[in-house]
């Protein structure tokens, strides 16, 4: 079956410890260890593609193991995938350590990530024919990204970029290319100095509709889509909506609550969003009110199990929550 969305970006093999707190610098404390496929870029695939809708994850691995268990795991998901392979070059790893307030910290090695190219990008996309959305993030190669941006906005499918993680070679073209970008506060505030020297300290769920449009207005023209962990989400409908778009105006605010759950490993939920955003997109024919609340119910739900990757709720867990989606 073609795939109706397409993710590109990374891949890289989770290294995950569980503590009680956060160690101190020099200290070595005893944890529990799993590891796992992550990757913001797979992670947002598998969230996709366990709500039943058609999806392929585009990426670059290195000729290593975990290229090899993450092929593996792929096939036993059933997500298909079009995989590039840099030799000499290691798959991405991250080390993330949880503690037990379901905080993270994170270090992510790229590797192979950076080796996508976007002649195989490309290549790709050009054989689906029946792609409506185009997700990607900022943690793998940038070009390849703008290469695939500029392939959707030429073809008039729906686009979603998720800037993150923090990538200072984001630049305002990049940013510009998409429909939709979906930073956090973190990233939010980062794009605002990094692209228009802009300091933002303000609290985001407390701003005035109209002190939201200024604030995002500084950015290079394109939708925000902000998530707001447990505030939920503001989306900024800025530009007119795009092609099979519908459910917002130009201009509009639109503020999505969270949905409660009691988190016990929070990693991976903005990959969540992400990607149960682009499947709510396909399954609610373009009606970005719905895909919105769908993919809050797909994050909150990811925060109750441990992993990223593995962590992504399916659709008949995801359907528990219809009264929250399917009426707005």
């Amino acid at each position: 079956m073609s795939a109706r969305l397409a993710v590109i970006g990374s891949f890289v093999q989770d290294l995950a410890f569980t503590v009680g707190s956060f160690p101190a610098p020099g200290q070595t404390i005893i944890g529990n260890f799993f590891t796992g496929p992550g990757g913001k870029g797979s992670n947002q695939a598998v969230a996709a593609h366990r709500q039943n809708i058609p999806s392929l994850f585009v990426g670059c691995v290195g000729d290593d193991l975990f290229a090899d268990g993450y092929r593996e795991w792929c096939a036993r998901e059933g997500l298909p995938i079009q995989l590039l392979t840099a030799p000499g070059t290691p798959s991405g790893a991250a080390s993330i350590v949880i503690n037990e307030k379901a905080e993270n910290a994170i270090v992510v090695a790229l590797g192979a990530n950076d080796a996508l190219t976007s002649e195989h990008v490309l290549s790709v996309l050009e054989r689906e024919s029946q792609l409506s959305v185009i997700l990607l993030q900022a943690e793998s190669n940038l070009n390849a990204a703008e290469s695939a941006l500029s392939y959707a906005q030429k073809k008039g499918i729906t686009s979603i970029l998720n800037p993150a993680p923090i990538n200072p070679g984001v630049t305002p073209s990049l940013l510009s290319l998409a429909n939709y970008i979906t930073p956090n506060e973190t990233e939010l505030s980062f794009l605002l100095e990094h692209i228009a020297g802009i300091t933002c300290n303000e609290d985001l769920p407390k701003l005035s509709d109209q002190s939201i449009r200024e604030v995002c207005d500084h950015l290079p023209n394109t939708s925000v889509l902000m998530t707001l962990g447990a505030h939920g989400s503001i989306l900024y409908q800025r530009e007119e909506r795009p092609p099979g778009i519908s459910g917002v105006t130009k201009g509009e605010i639109l503020r999505t609550p969270a949905v409660h759950v009691q988190p016990i490993d929070t990693t991976g939920a903005g990959d969540a969003f992400n990607g149960g955003l682009a499947a709510g997109l396909v399954k609610f024919n373009g009606n970005l009110p719905q895909a919105i609340r769908y993919a809050t119910v797909v994050a909150s739900l990811s925060t109750e199990k441990m992993g990223t990757a593995p962590a992504m709720p399916y659709e008949h867990e995801v359907s528990k929550h219809q009264s929250f989606y399917l009426y707005v």
